[in-house]
């Protein structure tokens, strides 16, 4: 981590970093990733990695929300860090291409004390106010995490994980980064998912033997030859729902097991797995993993019994302090110890938890959390546009994938090319609805609340 270091001494020498400022990490997966982000924390800073996805105009938000002024990026940014710099010309840019070569420092050179209480990282979230909010992890979060997936993953140094999923995401940035790192593991950079059987070739040419992975990228393999010399042991799923059949197809025609897992950022992520040793139960998100406990809760805040439906909550060190300069969320989301986590499920006699709806109105597309307030909070701004609504609909490749209604003002019709264009603009590919629908009205109760329930019932040829 020798650049790490210097990285390090660069942002406090040259950017004047200090304890507790928040640096931004925009940048895609390589190996210049891991020595920012390292840099950063040897500095003292709070990371904020930011999603590789976003336009300028959602990056600049969480910027200002989060107070950064310096970000760490990339030259293959560039167009769109003049975006976002013309929107924020004091914002500071330091490029990978500029990080100083990788030698020691000098020996009177020391990183910052960092205590495990001292934030680590803000992830930021989508909210359903239709912005996103900052998790707050601490030092000691990730550490228990980690620690904790130590131990169920049985990861020990002679592993290879193989990386093929964003470094932003929480899942990756725990489970496929600092993992490894601290087991001394090595990570298997894979540069691109497509076409499936290069990515294959690639974890059999480096002997990667554990994979974690989301629900599409498992589908995606189902197809190709089994390659005779695959060295996985174990693909995890995680970050969105695993469907049965691919579960079992997969593990139908490869030697290595598939299984499902549940977490979200708020938990640094990981909460639960199905056991890689004993009973595995499709359709489950497993059990908690080591030092983290589950609850099945109702409106009340009550435990309920085996087989009730209630709202997951989530205990353990790897839980949040809280979201960013949001207290009365932070309030609503922690309460007498547990993380309420927003998804709605069961637990069975055995301790296994099942997932079986969601009290957000949250799609998960491709494994990354999308919130429809966000996107008609952007529909509102198109010319024409009355009210909106965005549902999800199951994508056997995505998962989800968002859906638009819309109602026009008098005088107005809908031009679904010019409001898509116009979209593209401001929010990510991954956010844009796949169909734009447009009614004379939309359903709503008595209160006057648009009712998205009807609008899932509605026939869809998309």
């Amino acid at each position: 981590m020798a650049q790490s270091a210097q990285v390090a001494r660069q942002l406090t020498d040259t950017f004047a970093v200090t304890p507790g400022a928040r640096v931004a990490l925009w940048m895609n997966n390589s190996p210049g990733f891991i020595s920012a982000l390292f840099g950063a924390w040897q500095a003292g800073a709070v990371v904020v990695p930011i999603n590789c996805f976003l336009k300028a105009d959602e990056v600049a938000y969480i910027l200002a929300d989060a107070g950064v002024d310096l970000l760490l990026s990339e030259a293959a940014m560039d167009e769109a860090l003049a975006k976002l710099t013309a929107g924020r010309p004091t914002l500071r840019v330091l490029r990978r291409e500029a990080f100083p070569a990788a030698t020691p420092p000098p020996a009177d050179w020391q990183p910052v004390p960092r205590d495990t209480a001292d934030l680590a990282l803000l992830i930021y979230t989508s909210g359903t106010t239709g912005h996103p909010k900052g998790a707050m992890l601490t030092h000691g979060n990730l550490l228990h995490n980690v620690g904790s997936c130590r131990q169920v993953l049985e990861a020990v140094s002679e592993d290879r994980f193989a990386l093929l999923l964003p470094m932003f995401h929480s899942f990756m940035l725990t489970v496929c980064v600092l993992l490894p790192l601290l087991v001394g593991a090595s990570i298997v950079l894979i540069r691109s998912l497509h076409p499936p059987k290069n990515s294959l070739a690639e974890m059999i040419r480096h002997r990667a033997t554990l994979l974690p992975a989301i629900p599409s990228c498992s589908a995606r393999w189902r197809t190709p030859p089994v390659p005779p010399n695959l060295a996985l042991r174990i693909c995890i799923s995680g970050a969105a729902p695993l469907p049965v059949d691919t579960l079992r197809e997969f593990n139908a025609r490869y030697p290595a097991r598939l299984i499902e897992g549940y977490g979200l950022s708020e938990a640094s992520p990981v909460v639960s797995l199905n056991p890689i040793r004993g009973v595995q139960k499709p359709g489950s998100i497993g059990l908690p993993i080591a030092d983290v406990e589950i609850s099945i809760r109702n409106d009340e805040g009550q435990a309920l019994p085996p087989g009730r439906v209630g709202e997951v909550c989530v205990r353990g060190g790897n839980v949040m302090v809280g979201y960013w300069n949001r207290p009365e969320e932070s309030a609503q989301a922690l309460r007498d110890g547990w993380l309420y986590t927003g998804d709605v499920g069961y637990m069975d006699q055995e301790g296994y938890t099942y997932i079986t709806d969601r009290k957000k109105d949250m799609l998960l597309v491709n494994g990354i959390n999308v919130y429809p307030r966000e996107i008609e909070e952007v529909m509102y701004h198109f010319p024409g546009v009355k009210e909106a609504a965005v549902i999800g609909r199951p994508d056997t490749r995505k998962g989800e994938h968002p859906v638009a209604f819309v109602t026009m003002n008098d005088g107005h019709h809908l031009d679904a090319a010019a409001l898509q264009a116009y979209l593209k603009q401001h929010l990510a590919d991954y956010k844009l609805p796949k169909q734009i629908v447009e009614m004379a009205t939309l359903p709503r109760n008595a209160t006057g609340k648009i009712l998205k329930t009807e609008l899932r019932k509605l026939p869809f040829d998309g």
